[in-house]
């Protein structure tokens, strides 16, 4: 059964609540090597106005304290985690405004979370001085790592009162510098123009910004945006400045790139395909969390052009509905023009037969709360012709629920640091809400998948407890095989819903000619992945996750090939590309982005929905 016909809908909505405690069975384990988490610095409004009574009782400072120990308490035990306040050495007399707009200091390193010591760090706080913001970024920056995805998490009750330097323009100069930093900034009880100046930071760099108008909305979100920042999608590959027209498209070899994508403009991207050798092209874009995701549509386009820019009328178009909830898209074209003998007509010629090929991606649908700009990875691949294709294709595989104990995994952020699973059994993992996490299985020619995902029951549950969860199939070159979509309200619930597992047929060559789509994508053997994703609610709750997977059927030889496979159909074999390697060009041009647009897709899910809506499934449409 497909997806869509197994689609079911949900929307997350409710309040703050303490992590449920995991059945043991469930419990969160440790990451293996490569499980990364973006380190993440707290950094607190400790001025003179945080001693101000709150709407719902006690002061600022205390709600601030208490939304710090209710995201310590649910952060992983991987996690990296800082701790930075403005204000505390000093008062806010005229005469101490030169000391006090230095006055930052680090509290504890953004190093593996000690949630004994941050705790203790933070009941510390004792507010008291000025609002120096731009220098307390710049301070967090300079403790955080100086490379890879980085986090900063702002709380402020107003205006910064130490400019210079600018809160905003400190935003710009580390985008200038090509940090890779995003920052999120919550606006705690603050007026217009506090609002306006912390908004101003969080989207230069690519971060998001929410309101929390007393105490009580402020422990439900601090927790919230902390938390989803951790875990990220690594986007990676080697820097490819795709271009407006054909003409100068820049030449790919099979591997994986990384490009910059903007609203509704193309980019093309030019590979060479030998004769009678089928090409394989997929666009990524992983998109930002937030709170509106209901609203959130966005598509990807890719067209394929020949020979002096003649359309071959070849379209894919990609759809997801939630985007907001952390989606990662794909679209893919299987280009087999060159496996196409010559008509001698000159239109069609230019689409067929052996020769360079030019791809064009485009962002067709952008969301209104989508950045302007979002990296994009490429995968490219070329497989020769065959003279053998092998066996002829055969049904799905039945599904058999695996025996013995269970096996602690810890998903990936992305498709690049999934987790390998390393055959069939039973894995668990925990995950946060708002979390889109990957895992990968390795099939052999002949070879056969079927899986299932349970979601194990919270001692918290109930409507306001509602998230929407997911589940979905990628087969190497990142193409949607299946999807299964429904409510969770911390009841237990199993993914897909109407069938035993999500399945595949055997993995064969000639599995790309049946009338069955899902079917035709699995024809090329290698790593196949599986996502699972938890939406965004306003509970810090992670969700014990169990993995059923079933690996059938004997490695079987598999097509035979014209031409050299040793580097892999997608490069996956070959050595990175060099910098004198022309395809391996960075985008210096004026349609060039700072790489905090890198992390943007980490940024955190922030407004939290009022009541029990309807969800939108992660709905693909393909032309």
């Amino acid at each position: 059964m497909s997806f869509l016909n197994r689609a079911l809908a949900a929307a997350a909505a409710g309040v703050i609540a303490l992590v449920p405690v995991a059945v043991p069975a469930l419990a969160q384990q440790s990451p293996p090597p490569g499980t990364e988490y973006a380190p993440t610095m707290l950094v607190l409004d400790a001025s003179g106005s945080m001693l101000a009574a709150d709407p719902s009782g006690g002061t600022k400072m205390d709600a601030a304290k208490n939304a710090v120990r209710s995201f310590v308490t649910a952060a992983p035990d991987a996690a990296k985690v800082g701790l930075t306040a403005y204000g505390t050495g000093t008062g806010n007399t005229d005469a101490e405004k030169t000391a006090g707009c230095q006055d930052v200091k680090i509290l504890h390193p953004a190093g593996t979370i000690d949630k004994p010591a941050l705790t203790t760090a933070t009941d510390r706080i004792a507010p008291r001085g000025y609002t120096p913001i731009g220098t307390s970024l710049r301070t967090a920056a300079a403790a955080l790592p100086q490379e890879g995805p980085r986090s900063i998490v702002l709380v402020s009750d107003g205006l910064d009162t130490c400019a210079p330097p600018d809160p905003c323009e400190v935003a710009r100069e580390l985008s200038a510098q090509g940090n890779e930093i995003v920052v999120h900034a919550i606006g705690f009880g603050v007026d217009d123009p506090s609002r306006a100046q912390l908004t101003c930071i969080a989207q230069t760099t690519g971060g998001t910004y929410t309101d929390a108008a007393d105490g009580k909305t402020l422990e439900q979100v601090l927790p919230r945006v902390s938390a989803a920042a951790l875990r990220t999608y690594a986007a990676t590959g080697t820097p490819i400045t795709g271009t407006p027209e054909y003409r100068d498209a820049p030449v790919a070899t099979p591997g994986q790139y990384l490009d910059v994508l903007g609203r509704k403009t193309s980019r093309y991207y030019a590979v060479d395909v030998p004769e009678g050798a089928t090409a394989y092209f997929t666009g990524t874009v992983s998109f930002p969390r937030h709170g509106d995701s209901l609203s959130s549509n966005d598509r990807l386009d890719l067209r394929v052009y020949g020979a002096d820019g003649q359309d071959c009328h070849t379209e894919e178009k990609e759809l997801a509905t939630r985007t907001g909830d952390g989606v990662a898209l794909t679209v893919s074209s299987i280009w087999k023009g060159a496996a196409k003998p010559a008509s001698g007509t000159t239109d069609t010629d230019e689409c067929q037969g052996g020769g360079r090929y030019y791809f064009a991606l485009e962002w067709g649908v952008a969301s209104d709360n989508a950045p302007a700009q979002l990296p994009v990875e490429l995968s490219v691949g070329v497989e020769p012709a065959v003279t053998d294709p092998g066996p002829a294709a055969g049904p799905p595989v039945e599904f058999t629920a695996p025996e013995g104990s269970t096996a602690p995994v810890v998903g990936g952020g992305s498709f690049n640091i999934a987790a390998e699973l390393p055959g069939s059994g039973r894995f668990t993992d925990t995950v946060q809400r708002g979390e889109f996490v990957f895992y990968r299985v390795k099939l052999d020619w002949g070879q056969g998948l079927a899986y299932r995902v349970r979601f194990a029951e919270t001692p918290d549950r109930g409507s306001e407890y509602t998230s929407n969860i997911a589940t979905t199939l990628y087969n190497p070159y990142r193409a949607e095989l299946d999807s299964d979509t429904m409510a969770y309200t911390g009841i237990e619930q199993t993914l897909p819903s109407h069938d035993p597992a999500i399945t595949t047929a055997p993995i064969r060559y000639l599995n790309r000619e049946s009338a069955d789509p899902q079917v035709a994508g699995q024809a090329v053997a290698g790593s196949y992945y599986i996502a699972v994703k938890l939406s965004p609610t306003d509970k810090v709750a992670p969700v014990p996750i169990e993995l059923e997977v079933d690996i059938t059927g004997e490695p079987e030889p598999g097509p035979q090939y014209t031409g050299d496979t040793s580097d892999g159909t997608f490069g996956e074999n070959s050595k990175p590309a060099t910098s004198g390697d022309p395809a391996a060009q960075a985008d210096t041009g004026s349609e060039g982005v700072s790489p905090l647009v890198w992390v943007a897709i980490a940024g955190a899910s922030v407004v939290a929905l009022a009541a029990f809506v309807t969800a939108l499934l992660l709905a693909r449409r393909r032309h």
